[in-house]
């Protein structure tokens, strides 16, 4: 199975419901973990109880700083969507 299925197989999961190998981290953001090669990792955020929002993706070298991204994505679209409802 190629890195590419293996995630889509994750996220597809995900959309079930099935949330897997996943942590919370910090600001509402959370981690979702695919064991395979460098020990992938997709950052999302639930949006009320049936809505999630994935921000960015990458593997476990690159964590700290993917966190940051996927937290300055988060910050950006929490600020867009409160210009839209005001």
């Amino acid at each position: 199975m190629s890195t590419e299925a293996k995630i889509a197989s994750r996220i597809n999961r995900l959309a079930a419901g099935n949330f897997g190998d996943c942590r919370p981290l910090r600001q509402g953001l959370s981690e979702l973990r695919i064991n395979w090669g460098p020990g992938y990792r997709v950052y999302y955020v639930m949006l009320g109880r049936v809505c999630v929002l994935l921000l960015c993706g990458g593997d476990k070298r690159k964590q700290s700083s993917d966190i940051e991204r996927a937290l300055e994505y988060l910050k950006d679209y929490k600020e867009r969507t409160a210009r839209h409802e005001t």
